[in-house]
């Protein structure tokens, strides 16, 4: 090829970027089974034609606990994103019959969309689905909360005092959200000019705050704890200042980001991109603070400085978004399960429990030391898998997790950087391109391509994470 000057190298570049993006998402279709429609199409609006092979109505089984059958050769407690997809991973392995997931929600979530919910920019109505038509067709749905496991009997109890006695089982109960650690709250979400977008009943509140916003501080928290999604509370800070530059309230606006953590990210080479990002559209950043209480009446935020315990400072806000304590499940945190923090004690590799060979764990309830994301679970899942199938030959597991977990950083209304990294914070990306980079190709990925890869491929246990593309991707690449 030809190429006269930078311009034609730029274009060159981005071409190649939009080409190697469109085969990936067109690799994705093909895994679920999907046809497109036209191979002149473009990959997203191949990936919105795509039909999963078998969407047919099917019969979930559901009950109280009057079932006959208590003793199950695997237990799933959980039916979020890990329970969901290993209980599908598990029918295929085992039967329908001899697996049951324990899960009291009627409806479903795909929580990693409710950044865009918090922004206006989806609908919340897109997030959720019943837990009914997620569950694998034959697998038993005790309708339940789990109220204690005991791990050296092999059984759990539920609510009604029931109990499920099990030969393996998976844990995958999530953590909790601690809105009540935080002085003022949750009763200040009865005010205005506050929302969170880490619950449903608060996501669309800070929808309504970024509407009404007029002028002065929006502040953004971070909390002292490990949390879902790292860049969650970042990423509604730059939707945010792209919301209020079109409305042409940005002028009137200070832009504010409280975080507990001693960077901006974990990961150097994303954290540069952001500090960037910050510096260019003149955002606040201040570093070890700590969210302690909200003044909704008097509209104020109250921060610890964390590097000199006791000092505090106010911060008036015209909008408020928190990020809430986190905390280990308190079902685990008080079994014998549990690791001195109250996590679900397993094998950072092999994802076994430490001490009880037939318990396993997956997703955000367990010790692993990575982030806490549906891009780990999806990983996670794979590895899982194979773990518990060796585990069921009476083998050593032999494959490996390697903390693979994705942040797709959402920093306007059509960019992402996406940030992909494993336990050591060393970047693990999916594109041969520079992913640091701001690019809409990754806001697509992240908008349309990912929620559709979610419902018919992870929950159904059939997506493992990248890594199978990004070898193919980086093939020859050192």
């Amino acid at each position: 090829m030809k190429m006269d000057g930078w311009m034609d190298i730029y274009r060159y570049i981005f071409f190649l970027e939009e080409y190697l993006t469109k085969m990936f998402f067109s690799l994705i279709c093909s895994y679920l089974s999907c046809e497109p429609s036209s191979h002149r199409m473009a990959a997203l609006q191949t990936m919105r034609k795509c039909r999963p092979v078998g969407t047919t109505i099917r019969k979930i089984h559901t009950s109280s606990f009057a079932a006959s059958k208590q003793h199950y050769k695997m237990l799933v407690l959980g039916g979020g994103t890990g329970g969901i997809a290993m209980s599908a991973r598990m029918k295929r392995i085992m039967g329908a019959e001899n697996v049951v997931v324990v899960e009291p929600s009627d409806t479903h979530y795909y929580q990693p969309i409710w950044t865009l919910v918090g922004a206006g920019a989806k609908s919340l109505s897109t997030s959720g689905r019943s837990t009914a038509s997620v569950m694998p067709s034959g697998v038993k749905w005790v309708k339940s909360k789990v109220r204690e496991i005991n791990p050296d009997s092999n059984t759990v109890y539920v609510d009604d005092g029931s109990k499920i006695t099990y030969d393996y089982l998976i844990v995958a109960l999530g953590l909790q959200l601690h809105f009540e650690k935080i002085k003022g709250l949750p009763e200040g979400f009865e005010y205005p000019r506050i929302g969170s977008n880490y619950s449903v009943q608060t996501v669309e509140k800070t929808w309504k705050a970024l509407q009404n916003f007029k002028e002065g501080n929006a502040v953004f928290s971070y909390p002292n704890t490990p949390i879902k999604c790292g860049g969650a509370p970042q990423k509604i800070m730059y939707l945010s200042d792209a919301y209020l530059r079109k409305t042409g309230k940005r002028e009137k606006a200070n832009i504010i980001y409280n975080t507990s953590l001693p960077v901006i990210f974990a990961v150097k080479k994303y954290a540069d991109s952001l500090w960037e990002v910050v510096k260019k559209r003149d955002i606040q950043v201040n570093l070890r603070q700590n969210l302690i209480e909200v003044r909704p009446d008097k509209q104020e935020a109250v921060f610890e400085n964390l590097d000199k315990p006791g000092e505090t400072k106010v911060f008036e806000y015209e909008m408020l978004h928190v990020t809430p304590p986190m905390g280990p499940n308190a079902v685990i945190k008080g079994s014998p399960l549990a690791d001195e923090a109250g996590w679900l004690d397993v094998d950072k590799e092999n994802l076994q429990h430490k001490r009880y060979p037939n318990v396993f764990g997956i997703g955000d309830c367990t010790s692993l030391p990575t982030s806490k994301t549906g891009a780990a679970v999806a990983a996670q899942s794979g590895v899982l898998h194979r773990t518990i199938s060796r585990v069921l030959k009476k083998q050593k597991p032999d494959k490996k997790y390697d903390g693979y977990t994705s942040c797709p950083l959402v920093t306007s209304y059509n960019t992402v950087i996406l940030a992909e990294f494993d336990y050591d914070g060393n970047p693990l990306e999916t594109f041969p391109i520079n992913q640091a980079k701001e690019r809409r190709s990754m806001y697509h990925m992240k908008a349309d391509v990912m929620p559709h890869l979610y419902w018919h491929g992870l929950l159904r246990g059939l997506w493992g994470g990248p890594e199978p593309y990004r070898k193919l991707l980086h093939l020859g690449m050192k």
